[in-house]
């Protein structure tokens, strides 16, 4: 495949290296079980081999649904949450240019994002901002009964049919739901929208190379292809029968439950280019909410440098040494900025005259990383060559799998969530939900 590297050198000085090597039978193992099926949750494995699978027949309905919306809405508003929307988020922010929301013509719909919330002001404030423009929804929910997109739908349709009517509002949204059965499926049999199907043994957090992804991202004009093809390369880099030593996501597993056996408790994901932003969001959750149960797991964090060297910098540097850290690099921008000569030097910064951004960048990354090992931070590298869809669909099949097998390694089900429940049933409890009354009661007593 193209470049791709893991270097895990830099946590050598923490634990040995052979103990690394001697992991080699272990992460094979569980990565046996991703591909047998013969692990926890097994019924959840559907997207283990789903970018080698995608037909093009399938890219063709979602290519075709996707040319309708944009033919037919300046803004296309997405409605979901957790892996319902965090991944086409991820993928858009990395692959859009920066200060796109300038431009006063664009070529592309644009994506917003509704439902991850339950926030009056943002919705409010949503509906202002498209006042007049023309519109149009995908609304992403296996059940269609999730409090936040199921609020922010009802009100978002209502919308639409105010506008449009009833029969051309049913053109304008397309639903992204359960083949056979739940509210939104309903609600879109009755109302005529076009559907897609979010499989059954794909679970949210796992589910971006599926349309709940890959519609989203066609809408706004992303090369899905080139993704998937990055995707499919990593499933074949990291195939069971691709040995410990040459399997990248087996090596992370490995290193992250070496240091986290060492008492090394929270992973750090570090970017240098803030085009990665909801790369790591993403990642918080599939790490989070994979293998944050039984009371294990790493605690996923991350922060955004260089900004983050200002504030949580000191905490990396000399805090409790319970962390690690895990940085994105980027080898080659997509621009070039050279820093220019100033006579007056008042800034003292001409000794960078001549030099790119990105090698200053870079400096500073390198100078970063040997500063936090000295402070007793283990680093583990993840290189990329440049930031395109090719290889952030790489970087994200391989963060899916590297969490497979390092769940198994931990000894829990890293496809399951029970622990989100805890919070719907109190909220619904303290919003007089029908059935909940006695929680209500009891509840309100402890506030």
């Amino acid at each position: 495949m193209e470049k791709f590297k893991i270097n895990i050198d830099k946590i050598y000085g923490f634990v040995p290296k052979g103990e690394i090597d001697s992991m080699k039978q272990e992460m094979e193992a569980c990565n046996s079980l991703v591909h047998s099926g013969q692990g926890k949750g097994n019924d959840f494995l559907g997207w283990v081999n789903l970018p080698s699978s995608i037909t093009d027949k399938q890219f063709s309905a979602i290519k075709k649904a996707a040319k309708n919306l944009r033919e037919n809405a300046e803004v296309i508003i997405v409605i979901g949450i957790g892996g319902s929307y965090l991944g086409s988020k991820a993928v858009l922010t990395a692959l859009a240019d920066n200060f796109d929301f300038l431009k006063h013509k664009k070529k592309d719909p644009v994506i917003v994002f509704a439902g991850q919330n339950i926030s009056e002001d943002y919705i409010h404030e949503l509906l202002k901002a498209v006042k007049k423009t023309d519109i149009a929804a995908i609304v992403i929910s296996k059940s269609g009964t999730t409090t936040e997109p199921a609020l922010a739908f009802r009100i978002i349709k209502n919308e639409i049919e105010k506008r449009y009517g009833k029969k051309q509002a049913a053109k304008r949204i397309v639903a992204v739901t359960d083949a056979e059965r739940g509210a939104l499926k309903t609600l879109s049999t009755q109302e005529g929208y076009e559907t897609f199907v979010i499989p059954d043994n794909v679970g949210g957090r796992f589910s971006v190379f599926t349309p709940v992804g890959l519609l989203p991202l066609a809408a706004a004009g992303i090369d899905i292809k080139e993704l998937i093809r990055g995707a499919k390369d990593m499933e074949k880099a990291t195939g069971v029968d691709v040995p410990f030593e040459n399997n990248p996501a087996c090596i992370y597993a490995a290193a992250r439950n070496a240091l986290y056996r060492k008492g090394m408790k929270i992973e750090i994901l570090a970017i240098y280019e803030p085009k990665l932003l909801y790369i790591e969001e993403w990642w918080k959750q599939l790490y989070g909410e994979s293998e944050g149960k039984e009371g294990k797991g790493i605690f996923p964090a991350s922060v955004t440098l260089t900004a983050d060297l200002h504030s949580m910098g000191q905490y990396i540097q000399e805090g409790e040494r319970t962390l690690f850290e895990t940085v994105i690099s980027i080898d080659q921008p997509q621009h070039e900025v050279i820093v220019e000569e100033d006579k007056d030097n008042l800034d003292g910064l001409n000794f960078l005259a001549g030099k790119r951004i990105s090698e200053i960048n870079r400096m500073a990354e390198l100078g970063t990383q040997i500063a936090h090992i000295d402070g007793g931070v283990p680093n583990i590298r993840i290189e990329l060559e440049k930031i395109n869809e090719y290889t952030i669909g790489a970087l994200l099949y391989f963060f899916e799998k590297a969490c497979a097998i390092s769940g198994y390694a931990l000894g829990i089900n890293p496809f399951d969530q029970p622990g989100v429940e805890a919070y719907k049933k109190n909220m619904f409890a303290l919003l007089d939900k029908p059935g909940y009354e006695n929680e209500g009661e009891e509840l309100r007593k402890r506030l």
